[in-house]
C-alpha cells in the first residue's frame, strides 16, 4: 500500500524562527519556509517537515541523525558554534562523544539539542 509513498518524517518546535536560525545557521542546512512551517532539505531526502506548536513537548529521543565522515571535526565545528553536546555517565566522554564502535554499541555517536530541546545526533559513519 505505501510501498511506492514519497514518505516523509517532522517534528514539532515551540519557536519557527529560531529553528530556522539554527537549522540554517548553525547546522548549514537548506530551509524552506512555507505557510505551515519549515522543510530541511537532506540530502537524498524528500526533506523533514517542522511545524510550530504552542504545546511543544520535547522528544525524549533522537529525532534526526546526521552521519559524518569525522565525527570529532563535526563536534569541534559544532562546539565552536555554541553547540552544547549531551553528556551521559559512562557513556560519553568530556566532548560528549560516545565511542567505541561494537555490535552491541554501535556508531560513535554525539548528541545535542535544538533550541526547541529536540534531541538530534552526529555519527560516525563506518
Amino acid at each position: 500500500m505505501f510501498k511506492d509513498s514519497k514518505a516523509f518524517s517532522g517534528f514539532s518546535v515551540n519557536d519557527q524562527a529560531a529553528a530556522k536560525k539554527f537549522y540554517s545557521g548553525t547546522l548549514g542546512l537548506e530551509v524552506e519556509e512555507n505557510p505551515m512551517g519549515l522543510v530541511l532539505k537532506i540530502t537524498g531526502g524528500k526533506g523533514v517537515f517542522v511545524y510550530p506548536k504552542d504545546d511543544h513537548a520535547p522528544a525524549t529521543f533522537t529525532i534526526l541523525n546526521f552521519p559524518v565522515e569525522d565525527i570529532d571535526k563535526a563536534v569541534d565545528e559544532l562546539a565552536a558554534k555554541d553547540v552544547k553536546f549531551e553528556h551521559y555517565e559512562g557513556m560519553t566522554d568530556e566532548k560528549g562523544i560516545a565511542r567505541g564502535i561494537t555490535a552491541k554499541r554501535g556508531p560513535d555517536i554525539a548528541w545535542f539539542k535544538d533550541p526547541a530541546g529536540n534531541i538530534l545526533a552526529v555519527l560516525q559513519e563506518s
